[in-house]
């Protein structure tokens, strides 16, 4: 029994032994041995590694892969033309000299992204005041951010870093400048509104002064096409009525007696109060174009 146990102690024992010198480094890492608190090895590639057990040796690991650094707050930085901006930035790094980086900043990112911070926020600053809003908006925004990116290579090795890439996610007004632009934009809005609503209102106008002008000249042409037709009708009918006439002058005689009949009863409600015998009548009693006249009446 105590030799079981002894067995089972002395595996337990090995197990310790090996966990403590065996290490596995992943392919996204680097792994940095340490000897009595020196840097003796960095080793980049991937697979199972074997060290001292500790104290003689420890293992640090660091990631490899690209990290990225945010702005950590929104400061106002003043352009040549003394206009506030509030910018967002980010910057993409990755750690390219391990012995350098836990020289510098230990083995924890935060360290080097705290000192890093300050760097890329003095390198736009400097670059923004040299340009005015315009540029950084819009003409030379890109050329910005290279000329950032730039300067922050040179300062990186100091921090056994690499510098992949700088980008400016937002740029915009103070808020005590946003409140006056946007006023602004809203008076200029107005502006534009109200001079396309008169600019509306007199075409308007001009159209329907066109229509009226149009509506008086097709009925002017109308009454005046009209009057000609008319006219030519009339004519006709002259013709026609002096030719019948001449043929017959008692028929003509006849016809404008019933025409001033007509003329004098156009309603039957007119009353007319004249001696029957008028020459008004003489038509009426002599009972048509040709007929014989009437007998005179007997006395009683």
């Amino acid at each position: 029994m105590n030799r079981i146990a002894s067995m089972a102690i002395g595996a337990l024992i090995a197990f310790l032994l090996a966990s403590s010198t065996l290490f596995i480094v992943d392919q996204r890492q680097f792994a940095v041995v340490y000897a009595l608190g020196e840097i003796k090895e960095v080793i980049t590639e991937p697979g199972l590694k074997f060290k001292l057990p500790p104290p003689f040796q420890n293992v640090v690991f660091l990631d490899r892969r690209m990290q990225t650094l945010d702005s950590p707050e929104s400061r106002p930085i003043f352009t040549a033309e003394k206009k506030s901006l509030v910018i967002d930035w980010l910057v993409k790094w990755r750690v390219s000299e391990p012995r350098q980086f836990i020289r510098n900043s230990g083995a924890d990112m935060r360290n080097v992204e705290n000192r890093l911070s300050p760097i890329v926020q003095a390198a736009l600053n400097e670059e923004v005041t040299r340009r005015s809003v315009r540029a950084v908006l819009a003409t030379e925004r890109e050329k910005v951010m290279t000329d950032v990116r730039k300067r922050l290579e040179e300062e990186a090795k100091q921090f056994g870093i690499e510098i992949v890439d700088v980008r400016i996610k937002r740029v915009d007004f103070s808020a005590n400048i946003t409140s006056s632009v946007y006023s602004r934009m809203e008076s200029e809005r107005k502006r534009v509104a109200n001079e396309l609503r008169s600019t509306g209102g007199a075409d308007g106008e001009k159209i329907r002064a066109d229509a009226d002008r149009q509506r008086e000249v097709i009925v002017a042409e109308a009454y005046r096409d009209a009057q000609k037709i008319k006219g030519e009708g009339d004519a006709k009918a002259s013709a026609i009525y002096a030719e019948a006439f001449g043929r017959d002058p008692q028929f003509a005689q006849f016809y404008r007696s019933l025409e001033a009949y007509r003329a004098a009863w156009r309603n039957k409600s007119d009353v007319m109060v004249v001696d029957p015998s008028n020459e008004f009548f003489k038509t009426m009693r002599a009972g048509g174009p040709g007929a014989p006249a009437a007998a005179a009446p007997r006395g009683k």
